[in-house]
């Protein structure tokens, strides 16, 4: 019998977004290998992709190397242009590209649709930002001198991209790499390529030109080699997890690139008890649920202050028996599949470890879940900072509840991760939000929110959590250098 996901993909008005081929020189490449795509909730088998060599990505490199000239030629307004009818065809096609995204990725169709706005939305803004790489003069130290800093594109540019966020994760470094005049090649996550090849589908009909904007699918370890490796590869960004972006600074090290780097979370929230308590666990239901919880945001250590930790977990656990777990695609849906099953593997036992040393578990039974890769919402109160979910990332729908009593001991415990993405504060002292804000050691912090990303802001972490930012005038300048040019002999 056809599943749900195979069925919505037969129905596509677009076939071709299924096709599985890869995208190398303006050119689709079946390949002489296909590799299988799953849909994480069922486990069928839903499309077969090509399986490009690293002889693939010689070729793509070498046809990136030709389009840079004529592509960092053209004049900002321009390259804009093509970016922005590359946003509105990805608006046009929403509902489609969000199909893909749920099927090969499991979260809820209302999620995916999200993302697709989200992903376009970093396309508009780098269309408008590229026109904004303002250089400087520098009032010069040297008679009869003049000095300028110019912004120029730095070359060919290469991003490897998770899974959990397949078409958002694209757009956000490639908008970003193609507006400051660099060529960009992906290499998409295995899990997920179908959503990467649809959406470059639509950059071709926007009129990137061949070479300027490549997908390349297939084992990773194998076509992420020539990227190291190659010195026309000038910048390379990924998101993924800390222990694969060592790898990758480790392997760019020997031709020297740009690396940014968006690697894993760790994030604490604190709820103090002056705040609104139902403002409080409505945040943190989002922050912890959201993309059912494999988001490098979600909040993994909820900090409640004593006073209110009873009253927050009896309230949390009511708001969170109300999620409803099923197929993404189907109505309703709150809690989708893990996208792979080793992270359902990790959350179970994070889950059991908890349990022996002391952890308090309420949930559904895990043994009823519809499939291996679901995990059903948890709630682990009176969690110790010994158990295992207080110090690895958990990356789905188990919330880890931990009490404190005052603010100078939640902050040493919230610092004590390596990890330094980002972090959540609800409470209503304005001194105590500017106090924490300051203290809390990561990248970003939502004071009395759980939403606070977007194209104009830098996202990115401290520590281990990451390099360099996206989105954001910084996230251009990730794709572009400084040059310093003196003038002299001047007539003055």
């Amino acid at each position: 019998m056809v599943g749900l996901a195979a069925r919505h993909l037969r129905n596509l008005r677009r076939r071709d977004f299924a096709a599985g081929a890869a995208l190398i020189d303006g050119r689709w490449i079946a390949g002489e290998q296909r590799d299988v795509v799953v849909d994480p909730a069922t486990g069928e088998e839903i499309a077969d992709v090509a399986r490009c060599s690293a002889v693939d990505m010689t070729v793509a490199i070498a046809a990136a190397e030709r389009s840079f000239a004529a592509w960092r030629e053209l004049l900002p307004a321009r390259r804009g242009a093509i970016l922005r009818t590359w946003a509105s065809l990805m608006l046009d096609h929403s509902e489609e590209l969000a199909v893909l995204v749920t099927s090969e990725q499991g979260k809820p169709l209302a999620e995916a649709r999200q993302e697709i706005a989200y992903g376009a939305g970093f396309l508009e803004w780098f269309a408008a930002e590229g026109e904004r790489a303002y250089g400087e003069t520098i009032p010069s130290h040297k008679p009869g001198s003049l000095l300028q800093v110019r912004m120029q594109p730095i070359g060919i540019a290469a991003a490897i991209t998770p899974w959990n966020f397949p078409v958002a994760m694209i757009t956000r470094k490639a908008g970003a790499a193609l507006a400051a005049g660099c060529p960009m090649i992906v290499k998409p996550a295995p899990e997920t390529p179908l959503s990467a090849l649809a959406a470059a589908r639509l950059a071709e009909e926007a009129g990137v030109p061949a070479g300027v904007f490549q997908v390349v699918i297939g084992d990773p370890i194998e076509l992420s080699a020539p990227l190291l490796r190659d010195t026309r590869i000038r910048a390379l960004s990924f998101t993924g997890s800390t222990q694969v972006g060592r790898l990758l600074l480790e392997g760019a090290a020997d031709t020297v690139k740009k690396v940014s780097l968006e690697l894993g979370g760790h994030a604490p929230f604190l709820i103090f008890d002056d705040v609104d308590l139902g403002k409080a666990v409505k945040g943190a239901m989002v922050a912890k649920f959201a993309t059912s919880g494999q988001d490098c945001l979600a909040a993994n250590r909820i900090y409640v202050q004593r006073g209110v930790y009873k009253a927050f977990i009896e309230a949390f656990a009511a708001e969170m028996a109300q999620l409803k777990v099923g197929h993404g695609l189907e109505p309703a849906t709150d809690i989708g599949p893990m996208t792979k099953l080793s992270v359902a593997k990790k959350c179970r036992g994070q889950i059991d470890d908890a349990e022996r040393k002391g952890a308090r578990i309420i949930s559904a039974n895990q043994e009823s879940v519809l499939g291996p890769n679901f995990v059903l919402p948890t709630l682990l109160s009176d969690v110790t900072e010994d158990m295992l979910i207080a110090r690895e990332e958990t990356f789905g729908p188990v919330t880890a509840v931990l009490p404190f009593e005052s603010e100078e001991e939640v902050v040493a415990r919230a610092n004590t991760s390596e990890m330094g993405l980002a972090g959540y504060v609800y409470t209503d002292s304005l001194r105590r939000a500017l106090r924490l804000s300051e203290r809390i050691e990561c990248g970003m912090v939502g004071i009395n929110t759980a939403s606070f990303t977007g194209p104009p802001v830098p996202f990115g972490g401290w520590k281990q959590s990451g390099l360099g930012r996206e989105g954001s005038r910084h996230g251009l300048a990730e794709y572009m250098e400084l040059k310093y040019v003196c003038f002299g002999d001047l007539v003055v």
